[in-house]
Formats: structure tokens, C-alpha cells, sequence
């Protein structure tokens, strides 16, 4: 097949269009800050509702111990709770990243690529153990982590009671 002029010209006219947005158009990473923000806001606003005054702070130490326990949960299908697939629990795993201080932890995992804020709540808010410690007015640190496989996410807040 051959290409009159006319085909030619808008060839040459657009491929340079094309290439550069191609060259351009940074790689797609998986950032899940804003998913992991919106559940802080929700712990804030579940423990508002509760009577809480205080504010919900993001403690970079919690945070830690929650990606650990995410990846460990995420790579460990067998694991559907707060132990780790070496024993290890929410408060050793806090204590390793250097808080110091009571902590609680709740977890959801959603069998699929991904999982909504919604999903998480309700997995969170209707379950009596995950809603008290969501609620707990004394829990004024949060770390939340949130990591996906093609079959699985998973989402880990760990709650703190500095000493």
C-alpha cells in the first residue's frame, strides 16, 4: 500500500506529536496516600462522633509498623488478622519502629486488585472490636498503610497511646 502525499504530510505532521507524549508521559505508580488519608479523616470523624476532642495525628513510627504488617498480610494469604506470619504482634511491631506507647490495630482485607474507603469502614465500623478501637478517644496517633496484588488488598491502621 502505498501513501498518497496528502497521507504523507499528516504521517510526518503527527508522528512527532505522538512520540513526544509517548517519551513524555511519566510511568504509573501505585500511591495509595490518598486512600490511607481518608481513612485517617474517617478515624477522625468516628471518634468526633464518639465525643472525642482531641485531633488524630499521622505518626510516621505507626505508619512503619502498619506497611510491615500490610506487606506481611498481602504476601501471606493464610494470615487474616493482627499476628504476623513471624508471631509477630501489633504492639512488638510498633515497639520495633520506635513507638513508645499502648497500641491497637484493625485490618481489612478485600479479595480483589482494590478497595474503597466505604468498604473499609464498613468492614471496620460494624465489626464491635474494630469500632472501639476506632472510637477510643484515648488512640490520638494513627498510622495507616494500604498495599494491592492482583487478588488482594489489604489496609492496616495501627492506633497509638503515647507514653
Amino acid at each position: 500500500m502505498t501513501l498518497g502525499n496528502g497521507h504523507r504530510v499528516w504521517v510526518l505532521a503527527v508522528l512527532p506529536i505522538v512520540v513526544s507524549a509517548a517519551v513524555r508521559v511519566p510511568a504509573a505508580h501505585a500511591d495509595n496516600s490518598r486512600l490511607n488519608n481518608s481513612v485517617v479523616a474517617n478515624i477522625y470523624t468516628i471518634q468526633h462522633q464518639a465525643g472525642c476532642t482531641n485531633d488524630v495525628k499521622v505518626n510516621p513510627r505507626l505508619r512503619l509498623a502498619a506497611q510491615w504488617h500490610t506487606l506481611d498480610v498481602l504476601n501471606n494469604p493464610d494470615l487474616d488478622g493482627d499476628i504476623g506470619s513471624d508471631g509477630s504482634t501489633p504492639q512488638s511491631r510498633a515497639q520495633a519502629a520506635g513507638f513508645q506507647g499502648a497500641v491497637a490495630e484493625t485490618v481489612a482485607i478485600n479479595p480483589a486488585l482494590a478497595i474503597t474507603g466505604i468498604e473499609i469502614l464498613h468492614q471496620w465500623y460494624y465489626d464491635p472490636a474494630s469500632f472501639a478501637i476506632m472510637s477510643d478517644c484515648a488512640n490520638t496517633d494513627i498510622g495507616v498503610w494500604s498495599e494491592s496484588s492482583i487478588n488482594r488488598t489489604v489496609v492496616v491502621a495501627v492506633y497509638g497511646q503515647p507514653s
